[in-house]
């Protein structure tokens, strides 16, 4: 009810060990991409299962403890009022915003419109905007990156 700017946008966001579970999962885009650009997929680098590389097990990484495999993952904070689904990195390195669809955009696409609708905060007109975006345009969905 406050906003994110009065309620602290980031209220939630972190574990009790302190990990950062909205931004803080192993970067496997960068490999998949280069491997595409290697031709080595799907043959040599399978597309489908990515395993997470072991220099992110490491007891100083930085990212959180592998987790069994997941498909989706929610995360609720006190920020914007919006469903991002991945990738949440773009390809093109320079590029601050691209859209980066997955194989499988169409059900992440719709994953996240079904959640968007159903959840009266957000499909509210009269909900309150984080900042200068304004995410309703959108559908309140958003490609991460």
């Amino acid at each position: 009810r406050q906003g994110s700017e009065l309620a602290g946008w980031a209220r939630g966001r972190w574990t009790y060990e302190g990990i950062d579970l909205n931004h803080n999962f192993a970067d496997l885009n960068t490999a998949l991409w280069d491997a595409e650009d290697n031709d080595l997929v799907p043959h040599e680098f399978p597309n489908h299962y990515i395993p997470i590389p072991e220099y992110y097990t490491l007891a100083n990484a930085t990212v959180s403890p592998p987790k069994p495999p997941f498909l989706c993952h929610a995360n609720l904070h006190g920020g914007e009022l919006v469903v991002t689904y991945p990738f949440d990195m773009t390809r093109t390195y320079w590029k601050a915003q691209e859209l980066t669809p997955t194989p499988d955009d169409g059900v992440f696409r719709w994953l996240a419109t079904v959640y968007a609708t159903a959840n009266l905060a957000m499909a509210s007109g009269e909900r309150r905007r984080c900042h200068y975006d304004d995410f309703a345009r959108l559908g309140n969905i958003i490609n991460g990156a």
